[in-house]
């Protein structure tokens, strides 16, 4: 007998868009063709920073986007401002992307605070480590974001070992950086990114 279809996890009402039947099929044939699965369910809560790892690979960006799409999934995220050039610009922010400049680190951390008070409902989806070469060393942007935001942190974990995306339970911050730090690293642990490279100490 052929193997039933994968199910997919709904977004809660606000962070859910339809985009129409072809694009979400672009999504799920992206996603079969490359063995992977969703694994998990997203979070009830209105408001939360993904924090999504690990991240080694610019193939990291297809896969985000074919989830996206697979699920309907309305999400925001912030991106390097040098890749919002022309012909892509217009594309990327339709997309969700928000162009940032790490030289002003300050100004994106209240920008995305803003943004979370002015909006019913909000993903907004990092990628915590600054680079994908070199040791991992994640950034502490995204827990300044939640702590001003208010918000849960959602892991998302992408497991290119078994294929598989891990949408985890939402974590609460403590407002201890070092220590919610050390416990984000614990649920990442057993994750293998597409290359794999030291964690920064």
């Amino acid at each position: 007998m052929p193997a039933s279809a994968p199910s997919y996890p709904v977004p809660l009402e606000g962070l859910h868009v339809r985009r129409g039947w072809l694009v979400r099929s672009l999504g799920r044939a992206y996603l079969r063709l490359g063995g992977w699965r969703i694994v998990g369910e997203f979070p009830s809560e209105a408001k939360h920073v993904a924090v999504v790892a690990p991240h080694t690979s610019n193939w990291d960006f297809f896969l985000g986007i074919a989830i996206m799409f697979a699920t309907e999934l309305r999400v925001s995220w912030l991106g390097k401002h040098a890749i919002f050039r022309w012909p892509v610009r217009g594309l990327l922010k339709r997309l969700g992307g928000i162009p940032v400049n790490r030289s002003a680190a300050h100004g994106v951390v209240g920008e995305s605070t803003a943004a979370f008070e002015a909006r019913p409902a909000l993903m907004l989806a990092l990628a915590p480590e600054g680079t994908r070469k070199g040791p991992s060393r994640w950034r502490s942007g995204f827990h300044a974001i939640a702590m001003g935001a208010k918000a849960p942190i959602f892991p998302v974990a992408f497991d290119y070992g078994p294929k598989l995306v891990r949408l985890l339970p939402l974590y609460h911050p403590s407002g201890n950086y070092e220590a919610d730090l050390a416990a984000l690293h614990e649920i990442f642990s057993t994750v293998q990114g597409k290359r794999t490279r030291p964690v920064a100490v």
